[in-house]
């Protein structure tokens, strides 16, 4: 608990200063605050290129974050959510630290340039990058190193969004893809201490304003039930579309891929210069079209537009969200949705804008099938109670629609394209049901505690293991001694003597590792072994706490490599 705290705080903070990185970026290279809402107007510190500037803004953002991420962190370049979920589900929460400031840079750089993605995938991966260093650092087990991965994301949506309830599911259902109760309390925690430090920076605020809207006729459920239906669709359209122009731009591309950004930025900027209500994330725009400011033919055109814009933005390399893409298709649907309802069913419809509303929920739905995610986020974001019945009912629908119509969502069809299945890992994971007793070796000659160190170094140098179990005069387990220890004794100088110190035993020097025990779950030892010095560690018998074999690297292998555990000694 106390960590998730330090993490909820650390996502504050990183979701404050990812913001300020956004609007930094944004005024200097758009000249605005932001440039989707100012149609096609001229930069103000290049007048002389009047709205051709957008042209050029891409591809000046994609020489600066491109060379970034190409050296620094290749796994900043996307829409961030499927790495995180990857590094939770099958490298034990681990991400490299240096991906939070990279990501945070590039993305903010990449929308701050024109780039039509959101900034939840970033503030998501840098969060979660923030949990995973603090797990290493204190050499966390994997199961806690998870954990606080997924209070980083908690914290990160919560703060960037003002949206803590949103946040916990966030993490919970896309990112450990559980509700278990003892990890529910931590990620609460930490999402609501990044919560109240946002809110301390960056106001109260709901995310977006809108008018009022309720139901007032009961034939608008059914209206409601459609537009979930077509909103799902269309999230499974987005996701098609983004990895199709994502491998468009894999199968053109030949250059070095740090050029990629920029080069790919001339078509964007092209775009741009086209619909300019393209430029970054696009907010403005969206509250615009649900407060019916726009025709059916432009809104149809925004959606078209935005769902080229957002996969061309991530096929040349560019760092930044989905999520806010999927509410921007959403209310443009469902926006042109209640506009033809309301011409052909005058007296029936109600407000244009709440089916703008429920089809932002029901595309994030049909994209990225998380309904517990969308019902509690749209809530969240707009602060709109009055049309919570309708948008559960077509989120339900949006995702069974979803499911129909593809195996995989937004984000795990990323991973699958690699080779990577999230479910089925979890079901036939080689390692399931084995015990660290099916798997251990013999145990190896133990060295006696009385023994010198320049022997026990001659010992172990011919051992090949690097560590060895030690045993007192009385022939009990006293602990292990390593190579590497063994080695500093040596060669450590005497404090008051310009000399080497006198050798001591190696009972001096005999180390406990955390207790492995030979009923213990293989998967439940793995952290134990990994952050063990040397090649093995000992496995201890229930009864008298004694050796009885031996884990190593190798023995780990091979259960991983073989359809059945290996023949095991004799039981203790």
């Amino acid at each position: 608990m106390a960590l998730a705290l330090v993490v909820g705080c650390g996502a504050g903070l990183g979701a404050i200063a990812f913001r300020w990185l956004i609007q930094t970026f944004t005024r200097l290279l758009s000249g605005h605050a932001d440039y989707s809402a100012a149609g096609h107007a001229a930069h103000p510190g290049l007048p002389w290129l009047g709205p051709w500037f957008v042209v050029l803004a891409p591809v000046v953002g994609g020489l600066l974050y491109g060379p970034l991420v190409q050296r620094f962190a290749k796994e900043a370049r996307g829409h961030g959510v499927p790495e995180v979920m990857y590094a939770v589900a099958h490298r034990g929460g681990r991400i490299a630290p240096q991906v939070a400031v990279v990501k945070a840079l590039a993305s903010a750089l990449c929308m701050g340039s024109g780039g039509s993605v959101g900034r939840e995938g970033p503030i998501v991966q840098i969060g979660s990058a923030l949990g995973s260093t603090v797990g290493g650092v204190l050499r966390m087990p994997e199961d806690r190193r998870r954990l606080l991965v997924a209070c980083g994301a908690a914290g990160g949506i919560a703060a960037t969004f003002n949206a803590p309830l949103a946040g916990v599911f966030f993490a919970m259902e896309l990112i450990l893809r559980d509700f278990a109760v003892e990890s529910f309390g931590a990620v609460v925690l930490s999402s609501v201490t990044a919560s109240v430090i946002g809110r301390a920076a960056l106001g109260n605020e709901a995310f977006l304003t809108l008018p009022a809207f309720h139901v007032g006729h009961p034939a608008q459920y059914l209206l409601f039930a459609l537009l979930g239906a077509v909103a799902g669709a269309v999230g499974v359209a987005f996701t098609r579309v983004l990895y199709l122009i994502e491998d468009a731009c894999d199968w053109a591309w030949r250059g070095p891929e740090w050029l990629r950004p920029a080069v790919g930025g001339l078509l964007l900027g092209g775009l741009l210069l086209a619909l300019p209500q393209m430029y970054g994330v696009g907010y403005p725009v969206l509250e615009n079209a649900i407060k019916g400011r726009y025709a059916v033919g432009l809104l149809l055109v925004l959606l078209v537009g935005k769902i080229v814009a957002t996969s061309l933005t991530i096929g040349i390399g560019g760092s930044g969200g989905v999520f806010a893409p999927s509410l921007f298709l959403g209310a443009m649907t469902g926006t042109a949705f209640g506009v033809t309802a309301h011409q052909l069913l005058p007296g029936a419809t109600g407000a244009v804008g709440a089916y703008g509303l429920v089809g932002m929920g029901a595309a994030f739905a049909g994209s990225a099938r998380a309904p517990i995610t969308a019902v509690i986020v749209l809530f969240e974001l707009t602060g709109e109670y009055s049309i919570i019945l309708p948008m559960m009912l077509a989120i339900v629908l949006a995702t069974l629609t979803s499911r129909l119509l593809s195996r995989d969502t937004i984000y795990t069809l990323k991973l699958r394209r690699r080779g990577i299945d999230l479910d089925s890992a979890r079901l036939t994971s080689p390692l399931s049901g084995a015990t660290v007793h099916d798997v251990m070796e013999d145990l190896p000659t133990a060295l006696p505690g009385t023994l010198p160190l320049t022997d026990t170094a001659d010992t172990l140098a011919r051992s090949g293991h690097g560590v060895l179990p030690v045993t007192g005069r009385d022939g009990r387990y006293l602990g292990v001694v390593t190579a590497r220890a063994v080695a500093e004794a040596l060669t450590e100088p005497d404090p008051a003597l310009d000399a080497p110190a006198t050798p001591c035993t190696v009972a001096d020097l005999a180390e406990r590792p955390q207790t492995v025990t030979a009923g213990m779950p293989l998967s439940g030892a793995l952290h134990t072994l990994v952050a063990a010095d040397g090649a093995g560690v000992p496995v201890l018998g229930a009864e008298h706490g004694e050796p009885v074999g031996w884990l190593t690297h190798q023995t780990v292998l091979s259960a991983l490599h073989t359809p059945a555990h290996p023949a095991s000694p004799a039981a203790p």
